[in-house]
């Protein structure tokens, strides 16, 4: 039976979207979410053709990015504890040319991304973190993978996020805590009205 203050703290959390946990698998699949949310929400933000738009010659487009990104994931997530993260069939090269030219199929492309890591991780436990996968041949443990892939995807989502801040401009509605209200913000966080992720 849950204490006043543990039904209290457990109320208080519903509001919330951080929770508290001692789960590095839970709290890794948080994280996931959270750096999809922020590419969708990015995503959202910018014209079809602003997708298309590669800041410089030496830069990649959103489109171009999440085509990576998917590409990516469906080959570290397929079979993950059994076949090498590297599958034979993927030609990651390509994934840096010829970018989808519609929105529908750019994010056809991501939600088929996301899904394939969703699906491997949903079955994975706390046990699952020793055990031993290989990418391109490299031994890792399930926790080093799981690092791996949250690490790069945070990174290419930050260059999403970038990308269509630059190209939004004016029209651009901040996804984290807008210039000047850090204040407002520690409050809201302070009360419950609003969370750190």
């Amino acid at each position: 039976m849950l204490g006043l203050a543990d039904a209290a703290g457990k109320l208080h959390n519903r509001r919330m979207a951080l929770e508290f946990t001692t789960s590095y698998l839970k709290d890794s699949v948080s994280l996931f979410r959270y750096y999809k949310m922020l590419g969708d929400k990015a995503m959202a933000q910018v014209s079809d053709d602003d997708l298309l738009v590669a800041l410089d010659s030496e830069s990649n487009s959103i489109a171009i990015i999440v085509k990576h990104l998917a590409g990516n994931m469906i080959s570290r997530w397929t079979d993950f504890l059994t076949a090498d993260g590297e599958k034979p069939s993927r030609d990651r090269d390509s994934e840096f040319v010829a970018p989808p030219q519609t929105r529908a199929e750019l994010l056809a492309m991501w939600e088929k991304g996301w899904k394939a890591a969703f699906d491997a991780l949903a079955p994975l436990t706390e046990d699952d973190m020793s055990r031993t996968i290989r990418i391109r041949g490299e031994t890792h443990s399930v926790m080093q993978a799981v690092n791996r892939q949250l690490a790069h995807y945070a990174y290419h989502i930050g260059q999403i996020v970038f990308i269509a801040k630059h190209v939004a401009s004016s029209r651009w509605t901040s996804l984290s805590i807008p210039r000047g209200k850090s204040s407002e913000f520690n409050s809201r966080v302070a009360t419950g009205k609003a969370s750190q992720r």
